[in-house]
């Protein structure tokens, strides 16, 4: 895409860009969305920028308007498999944060002056400028959803100093964190009430988020999706259909949550959430938001959770790109146009999604495995009980296999399923432990690893229509295909076509 056509993307406000890439207005210094609802700048004016932090390293601020921080990520760093993408996908997990850059690079399996050069060269800056886009809005977010000490709250977004929390806020949101908490207290009853009988400064219902998608969404099919596989314990569903709440416990790097997400009630269905907490994008065909509530035993984690929940309801997905691919092919055409915006649910943890795939059968079998080595939590929250085995603690004796080989392999480091890992490395390591085999491998590519491309590598004469069209014609949306064919009943669900070895068993339908 050329600048030209970008400009084309901002005079008509086309959300379905919102994401992809920024725009900047240099007469009055801010930097948007191109969906921004603001007066069209003349294009003399305007600049375009890869990424946020782009725009903030060349002195822009935040349009408060548009709130350009807070777009669904590009899905650009799903498809991809190179060092950005990778280091894309681990930056939005906060290893930048938690082990700084030369943490990322080591993951990455390059030198860090490597991975600055290659980020720059794309995104128009290095990843330390990327975390630090990541905390000011986290911080943003913060400020205008709890009552924390302003102390408090800049160290737990991940600034390393008060001084440096409060530059950061200045320099993008051209406001000082106090003023952006009084605007965010003008915002309407909404935030007052979310804020009201908090405690400890943080909201009793937890702290409410809104995670914003581009194009339709299929709620209902990814909510269905996951209550028939809900683990007892660890994650619940209630709510009947159309108005449903997912909600599961998490192990963070820092502590542990609990995450509510709920099901959309539809275009007519919700009120206008409070300015500048969500893709202001009408609902529907051209975006919208899922609801969110997080609460955390520390708020260190904010970012990695949202960024877990994010994956797990596969909100950076472009929709209009596989219509796009997907549409064109005769036997998904149909399914495309009756069930718009499926997505292709990933795992909010991937090892947990690992060891349930290889453990299979129904959810009650890996119920009985957080029964007897999950961390129960220090008060049970409804059917919420414990956290999810980490490995370490499933290597002992008493574990059957193949998950005791498994979780060791997890546990030793000899098979990374963290948000950056070398996809083609997992899946062949994993195809080669006893018991796993290719189909069970290729389904935690999918959903571990977020892969949009899996199924798409087949055998040299595809013997069904699926496996044809996995033969390269649905690249590089091939898991989306999969899912459009469960959904119509084309294939068995959990089904790896274009894989050798046993069925995926079908548990990877309903443990997994």
């Amino acid at each position: 895409m050329d600048d030209e056509t970008r400009y084309e993307a901002v005079s008509s406000r086309d959300a379905r860009f919102d994401g992809e890439f920024f725009f900047a207005v240099v007469t009055t210094g801010i930097y948007c969305r191109p969906s921004c609802p603001a007066v069209t700048p003349k294009r003399v004016n305007v600049r375009f920028f890869p990424s946020a932090a782009a725009a903030q390293a060349a002195g822009f601020r935040a349009c408060r308007r548009c709130r350009p921080d807070a777009v669904p990520g590009s899905a650009e760093w799903n498809v991809r498999a190179d060092l950005v993408g990778r280091a894309m996908r681990f930056i939005g997990d906060g290893v930048v944060d938690r082990e700084g850059v030369g943490g990322l690079a080591q993951r990455l399996g390059y030198s860090a002056r490597q991975v600055q050069r290659q980020l720059t060269a794309e995104l128009g800056v290095g990843p330390v400028a990327l975390a630090r886009a990541r905390r000011a809005h986290t911080a943003r977010v913060l400020l205008q959803t709890t009552t924390l000490p302003v102390t408090e709250l800049a160290f737990a977004a991940g600034f390393a100093s008060i001084r440096q929390f409060n530059d950061t806020m200045r320099e993008i949101y051209a406001g000082t964190p106090s003023e952006l908490r009084a605007a965010a207290g003008r915002g309407g009853a909404a935030l007052r009430t979310a804020r009201a009988g908090a405690e400890g400064g943080l909201p009793a219902g937890g702290i409410p988020l809104r995670l914003a998608y581009r194009g339709p969404y299929a709620a209902a099919e990814i909510f269905d999706f996951l209550r028939v596989r809900a683990v007892p314990g660890v994650e619940e569903i209630r709510g009947s259909r159309g108005g449903r709440t997912y909600r599961r416990t998490l192990r963070l790097a820092h502590g542990s949550g609990i995450a509510e997400i709920d099901e959309p009630a539809g275009p007519r269905g919700r009120r206008r959430p409070p300015a500048g907490l969500v893709c202001p994008a009408a609902r529907g065909a051209d975006g919208g938001w899922l609801e969110c509530r997080l609460r955390l035993t520390d708020l260190r984690d904010l970012s990695t959770a949202v960024q877990r929940m994010r994956r797990l309801f596969d909100l950076d997905a472009d929709p209009y790109a596989v219509a796009e691919r997907l549409g064109a092919d005769p036997l998904l055409g149909p399914l495309v146009a009756e069930r718009p915006g499926l997505r292709s649910p990933g795992a909010a943890d991937p090892e947990e999604l690992a060891v349930r795939t290889v453990l299979g059968g129904p959810p009650e079998r890996a119920a009985a495995l957080v029964r007897a080595y999950g961390k129960p939590l220090d008060v049970a929250d409804g059917q919420l009980t414990h956290l999810f085995p980490a490995p370490a603690e499933l290597t002992g004796a008493e574990v059957e296999e193949p998950v005791r080989t498994l979780c060791g392999a997890l546990a030793d480091g000899t098979i990374a399923l963290d948000a950056g890992a070398d996809r083609n490395s997992a899946e062949r390591a994993l195809a080669a432990l006893p018991g796993v085999g290719p189909r069970a491998a290729a389904y935690i590519r999918m959903r571990a690893l977020g892969d949009p491309d899996v199924g798409t590598r087949t055998e040299p004469e595809p013997r069904t229509a699926p496996e044809a069209g996995m033969a390269g014609g649905w690249r590089p949306w091939g898991a989306y295909a999969l899912h459009h064919l469960w959904n119509a009943g084309l294939l068995p669900a959990g089904e790896m076509p274009g894989t050798a070895g046993p069925p995926a068993y079908a548990a990877a339908g309903r443990a997994g």
